[in-house]
Protein backbone atom coordinates (compact mmCIF):
# COMPACT_ATOMS: atom_id res chain seq x y z
CA UNK A 1 0.00 0.00 0.00
CA UNK A 2 1.05 3.43 -1.31
CA UNK A 3 0.98 6.07 1.57
CA UNK A 4 1.04 9.87 0.87
CA UNK A 5 1.81 13.03 2.40
CA UNK A 6 -0.31 15.99 0.75
CA UNK A 7 -3.25 14.96 -0.46
CA UNK A 8 -5.80 17.02 -2.83
CA UNK A 9 -9.41 15.73 -2.63
CA UNK A 10 -11.23 17.57 -5.41
CA UNK A 11 -15.06 17.57 -6.79
CA UNK A 12 -18.14 19.68 -6.59
CA UNK A 13 -20.73 20.57 -4.00
CA UNK A 14 -22.09 17.84 -2.30
CA UNK A 15 -19.73 15.27 -3.86
CA UNK A 16 -19.03 13.62 -0.72
CA UNK A 17 -15.07 15.06 -1.03
CA UNK A 18 -15.44 16.37 2.62
CA UNK A 19 -16.63 13.20 4.22
CA UNK A 20 -14.10 11.83 1.95
CA UNK A 21 -11.23 13.83 3.03
CA UNK A 22 -12.12 13.22 6.94
CA UNK A 23 -11.73 9.38 6.02
CA UNK A 24 -8.40 9.87 5.37
CA UNK A 25 -7.44 12.06 8.29
CA UNK A 26 -9.73 9.64 10.34
CA UNK A 27 -7.44 6.86 8.97
CA UNK A 28 -3.72 8.91 8.86
CA UNK A 29 -4.04 9.43 12.29
CA UNK A 30 -5.44 9.31 15.86
CA UNK A 31 -4.38 13.09 16.54
CA UNK A 32 -6.13 15.30 13.93
CA UNK A 33 -7.02 19.04 13.62
CA UNK A 34 -9.79 20.53 10.92
CA UNK A 35 -8.52 24.03 9.39
CA UNK A 36 -11.47 25.94 8.76
CA UNK A 37 -11.92 28.66 6.52
CA UNK A 38 -15.84 29.48 6.20
CA UNK A 39 -16.96 32.42 8.22
CA UNK A 40 -20.56 32.33 9.25
CA UNK A 41 -21.95 35.62 7.66
CA UNK A 42 -25.70 34.36 7.74
CA UNK A 43 -27.97 31.73 9.06
CA UNK A 44 -27.78 29.49 6.38
CA UNK A 45 -23.55 29.22 6.97
CA UNK A 46 -23.64 28.67 10.81
CA UNK A 47 -26.12 25.86 10.21
CA UNK A 48 -23.68 24.56 7.99
CA UNK A 49 -20.55 25.02 9.72
CA UNK A 50 -22.58 23.22 12.73
CA UNK A 51 -23.38 20.51 10.90
CA UNK A 52 -19.43 19.99 9.92
CA UNK A 53 -18.27 20.11 13.39
CA UNK A 54 -21.54 17.11 14.18
CA UNK A 55 -19.80 14.57 11.79
CA UNK A 56 -16.61 15.12 13.42
CA UNK A 57 -16.44 13.14 16.81
CA UNK A 58 -14.32 15.08 20.16
CA UNK A 59 -10.71 13.61 18.93
CA UNK A 60 -10.42 16.69 15.77
CA UNK A 61 -8.98 20.13 17.46
CA UNK A 62 -10.74 22.99 15.24
CA UNK A 63 -8.66 25.87 13.87
CA UNK A 64 -10.00 28.76 12.23
CA UNK A 65 -8.23 30.24 9.35
CA UNK A 66 -10.60 32.07 6.98
CA UNK A 67 -7.73 34.55 5.76
CA UNK A 68 -4.43 32.99 7.85
CA UNK A 69 -3.96 29.52 6.30
CA UNK A 70 -0.72 29.50 5.02
CA UNK A 71 0.53 30.39 8.62
CA UNK A 72 -2.56 27.68 10.48
CA UNK A 73 -0.80 25.38 7.95
CA UNK A 74 2.39 25.56 8.69
CA UNK A 75 1.92 25.89 12.81
CA UNK A 76 -0.29 22.66 13.03
CA UNK A 77 1.53 20.04 10.89
CA UNK A 78 3.39 17.41 12.81
CA UNK A 79 4.89 14.08 11.92
CA UNK A 80 2.11 11.90 12.96
CA UNK A 81 -0.50 14.13 12.92
CA UNK A 82 -3.38 14.70 10.25
CA UNK A 83 -4.38 18.46 9.48
CA UNK A 84 -7.72 18.38 7.41
CA UNK A 85 -8.16 22.04 5.69
CA UNK A 86 -11.76 22.44 4.56
CA UNK A 87 -11.90 24.32 2.21
CA UNK A 88 -9.46 26.41 -0.30
CA UNK A 89 -12.91 27.33 -2.40
CA UNK A 90 -14.20 29.27 0.78
CA UNK A 91 -10.42 30.09 2.06
CA UNK A 92 -10.33 31.84 -2.26
CA UNK A 93 -13.46 33.47 -1.88
CA UNK A 94 -12.35 35.33 1.39
CA UNK A 95 -8.99 36.09 -0.11
CA UNK A 96 -10.92 38.01 -2.97
CA UNK A 97 -13.36 39.65 -0.97
CA UNK A 98 -10.37 40.75 1.69
CA UNK A 99 -9.04 42.38 -1.73
CA UNK A 100 -6.16 40.39 -1.29
CA UNK A 101 -3.48 39.24 -4.25
CA UNK A 102 -4.61 35.36 -5.07
CA UNK A 103 -1.52 34.53 -6.71
CA UNK A 104 0.92 35.80 -4.09
CA UNK A 105 -1.42 34.29 -0.83
CA UNK A 106 -1.39 31.11 -2.99
CA UNK A 107 2.23 31.27 -3.15
CA UNK A 108 2.53 31.05 0.52
CA UNK A 109 0.06 28.21 0.84
CA UNK A 110 2.02 26.45 -1.79
CA UNK A 111 5.38 27.02 0.58
CA UNK A 112 3.26 25.80 3.46
CA UNK A 113 2.11 22.77 1.70
CA UNK A 114 5.62 21.90 0.37
CA UNK A 115 6.98 22.27 3.89
CA UNK A 116 3.99 20.26 5.92
CA UNK A 117 5.74 17.69 8.22
CA UNK A 118 3.03 15.29 8.42
CA UNK A 119 -0.23 14.65 6.68
CA UNK A 120 -1.92 16.94 4.75
CA UNK A 121 -5.86 16.52 2.86
CA UNK A 122 -6.76 19.95 1.35
CA UNK A 123 -10.26 20.30 -0.13
CA UNK A 124 -11.08 22.31 -2.61
CA UNK A 125 -14.35 22.58 -5.03
CA UNK A 126 -13.79 22.04 -8.60
CA UNK A 127 -15.68 24.55 -10.06
CA UNK A 128 -14.53 24.81 -13.95
CA UNK A 129 -17.32 22.05 -14.70
CA UNK A 130 -20.33 24.23 -14.65
CA UNK A 131 -21.31 26.47 -16.99
CA UNK A 132 -19.55 30.03 -17.21
CA UNK A 133 -20.12 32.68 -14.74
CA UNK A 134 -22.59 35.53 -16.08
CA UNK A 135 -20.60 38.48 -14.07
CA UNK A 136 -16.68 39.46 -14.84
CA UNK A 137 -16.31 38.46 -10.88
CA UNK A 138 -17.56 35.26 -11.10
CA UNK A 139 -15.21 34.63 -14.34
CA UNK A 140 -12.50 35.80 -12.15
CA UNK A 141 -12.71 33.46 -9.13
CA UNK A 142 -13.43 30.24 -11.31
CA UNK A 143 -10.41 31.22 -12.98
CA UNK A 144 -8.73 32.31 -9.86
CA UNK A 145 -9.79 28.90 -8.21
CA UNK A 146 -8.40 26.81 -11.47
CA UNK A 147 -5.59 28.22 -10.80
CA UNK A 148 -4.92 27.68 -7.95
CA UNK A 149 -6.41 23.57 -7.96
CA UNK A 150 -3.71 23.21 -10.64
CA UNK A 151 -0.94 24.40 -8.14
CA UNK A 152 -1.83 22.63 -5.24
CA UNK A 153 -2.08 19.39 -7.09
CA UNK A 154 1.15 20.39 -8.24
CA UNK A 155 2.53 20.57 -4.81
CA UNK A 156 0.57 17.33 -3.74
CA UNK A 157 1.58 14.03 -3.84
CA UNK A 158 -1.75 12.47 -4.46
CA UNK A 159 -4.89 14.25 -6.06
CA UNK A 160 -8.11 12.18 -5.59
CA UNK A 161 -11.38 13.71 -7.58
CA UNK A 162 -15.19 12.44 -5.63
CA UNK A 163 -18.25 12.11 -7.74
CA UNK A 164 -20.95 11.11 -6.15
CA UNK A 165 -19.25 10.08 -3.23
CA UNK A 166 -16.93 7.64 -5.45
CA UNK A 167 -13.32 8.72 -4.62
CA UNK A 168 -11.28 8.55 -8.36
CA UNK A 169 -6.96 8.74 -7.52
CA UNK A 170 -5.93 11.34 -10.66
CA UNK A 171 -2.52 11.49 -9.28
CA UNK A 172 -0.23 9.48 -9.15
CA UNK A 173 -1.49 8.38 -12.53
CA UNK A 174 -0.06 6.26 -15.09
CA UNK A 175 2.08 7.91 -17.81
CA UNK A 176 -0.14 8.90 -21.31
CA UNK A 177 1.23 8.05 -24.20
CA UNK A 178 -0.18 8.29 -27.67
CA UNK A 179 0.34 6.82 -30.81
CA UNK A 180 0.99 8.63 -33.33
CA UNK A 181 0.92 6.26 -36.47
Amino acid sequence: MTVYRRVLVLGGARSGKSRTAQQLAERASSERTYIATAQAFDDEMRERIARHRAERDGSWHTVDAPLELPQAVQAHTAPRKAVLVDCLTLWLSNIVLAERDPTSEGDRLIQAVRQAQGPLILVSNEVGHGIVPSTPLGRMFRDEQGRLNQRIAGACDAVVFVAAGCPILLKPSPSLQLDLE
